[in-house]
């Protein structure tokens, strides 16, 4: 895409972010028809030891630059009191929200749900960097790829290990087994049967964004709806 034509695009953007938004930058709720699968993934918050060997996973199955990441470990703490204290661990990346204000901002459609899994993405051919989809995104996880150009973040290896019927390379590698991933639209997935017998909560729920990444709380952490 040439300067000029980027240009344009941009300026174009600006109509479609006030025509999404409501009073004080609020997202209007929309409703986007999912297909397929909804796939969506549980970090156990509990059982998490900080160790990022999903961070390095994630790094080398994706080709993320090393200026950025999709993925980050949060180090908090310690909590507690001795002899029962110890660091709390937060996952940060994409929460591949059902009513995502990214894609709802996005000038040129780059960003959307993928229909047949309902994993937000973004299209490299369309997106013109203006980085409204950063600045929408209440997790802050997005950034620009400094060789495409092109706004990236965490899409659950769709195009790579979830293309050949793996899980997603963080799952793979976590040797505690504290990520859960899969089908929201499948009673038997791991995923349902693991919700349905542990107390989870959604990072800014209230938001109203629909994220499908739930959350086993550490007991030493305030839940944070």
């Amino acid at each position: 895409m040439d300067h000029s034509r980027r240009k344009l695009m941009i300026g174009l953007g600006a109509g479609a972010m006030i025509a999404t938004t409501g009073v004080a930058g609020t997202s209007i709720i929309q409703t986007i028809e999912i297909d397929g699968k909804r796939y969506a993934m549980i970090h156990d918050e509990s059982l998490c030891i900080g160790c990022e060997a999903c961070v390095i996973a994630c790094k080398e199955t994706n080709n993320v630059p090393d200026s950025a990441t999709r993925l980050e470990i949060i180090r908090s703490g310690p909590v507690g009191e001795f002899p029962d204290i110890r660091y709390s661990f937060f996952r940060k990346s994409c929460q591949h929200c059902e009513n995502p204000p990214c894609v709802h901002v996005c000038p040129t459609g780059a960003s959307y749900i993928d229909k047949k899994t309902g994993i937000v993405d973004v299209n490299p051919d369309r997106c013109v960097g203006c980085q409204y989809c950063i600045a929408a995104c209440p997790y802050k996880v997005r950034y620009i790829d400094p060789v495409t150009k092109s706004a990236d973040k965490c899409d659950f290896c769709r195009k790579s290990k979830l293309a050949n019927g793996e899980l997603p390379s963080c799952v793979e590698a976590c040797p505690k087994q504290a990520l859960i991933f899969g089908d929201l639209n499948d009673p038997q997935s791991d995923i349902n049967i693991a919700l349905k017998n542990k107390a989870v909560y959604r990072y800014k729920k209230y938001l109203g964004t629909k994220p499908k990444m739930f959350r086993v709380p550490d007991k030493f952490n305030e839940v944070q709806s």
